[in-house]
């Protein structure tokens, strides 16, 4: 290892407008002078991510985050795989990131998509654009068309197979993994269930959280913003504030044990 303490990379769940949580623990992560060596993301974890990866400061990814919409994300379509286009958002990216190619990261970020056809997870790093990787893995499956890329695959969003994408960020060279979930509070904005839309959604958090077990077991911490009160689908200033607040906190939280984490590692990195 060329660094004299292990690397750390930081895992971002999906979770759509829950996404502006993840840069509250970013801001938290920073200002306790935490390193960070790596970044992995899905779905909107992928644009945080993303953002930071390449060398966005945070208050500016923080803006970022409080200015889009889902206007700039995706567009009405004539296609029947999809109600709308996500392309607005590759565009929406590509005039914003400092760089847009995987090569030109200050870090190695990756972001995961999913082959619809296979089910199996696409991991887009190293090398390619960053703003349509993004746009595949944002690609939610129903209302965005999905996304071709140069080999013919159709991807959609990540989230189908890997939520909070803690072994890619291993895979990319991380001795210890915090894992960022923003899913983990649940949906309490619907209360107790009461109607065929309340038991498919309450249903989709049981399957999403079985599927997520794997992820988080293999995480090193796993930092959860208390965001349940919170759709998805909530973007704005007032609840972009409001998320990044409950990042922050939830990092704070957390701190103690990374610290232990960190000084444990690096002794024992230092015996070997």
């Amino acid at each position: 290892m060329s660094l004299e303490r292990p690397t750390v990379g930081v895992a971002l769940s999906g979770g759509a407008a829950r996404g502006m949580a993840h840069v509250g623990v970013l801001r938290a992560l920073i200002e306790n002078k935490i390193p960070i060596d790596c970044v992995a993301g899905t779905s909107a974890g992928s644009i945080v991510g993303a953002a930071y990866a390449a060398g966005m400061p945070i208050e500016e990814i923080a803006e970022f985050g409080r200015g889009l919409r889902w206007r700039h994300i995706g567009r009405m379509t004539m296609s029947r795989l999809g109600v709308q286009s996500n392309e607005r958002l590759e565009q929406y990216l590509r005039e914003r990131l400092p760089v847009t190619r995987f090569e030109d990261l200050a870090m190695p970020f990756a972001a995961v998509a999913t082959d619809l056809t296979t089910g199996t997870a696409v991991v887009m790093r190293d090398e390619g654009d960053i703003p349509f990787a993004i746009r595949a893995s944002c690609a939610i499956p129903g209302w965005y068309v999905p996304v071709a890329d140069e080999q013919g695959r159709q991807l959609v969003d990540g989230g189908l197979v890997a939520v909070i994408p803690v072994c890619v960020t291993r895979d990319l060279g991380a001795d210890i993994v915090i894992a960022v979930d923003v899913n983990a509070a649940g949906a309490t904005f619907i209360g107790a269930t009461g109607s065929v839309i309340g038991v498919v959604i309450q249903s989709l958090l049981v399957v999403q959280k079985t599927a997520s077990r794997y992820q988080l077991a293999a995480a090193d911490i796993v930092i959860t913003p208390q965001v349940g009160h919170v759709r998805w689908d909530e973007m704005g200033l007032g609840r972009a504030n409001e998320l990044m607040d409950a990042g922050y906190k939830a990092a704070i939280e957390r701190m103690p044990q990374i610290f232990e984490l960190l000084e444990s590692s690096s002794l024992k990195s230092a015996v070997l």
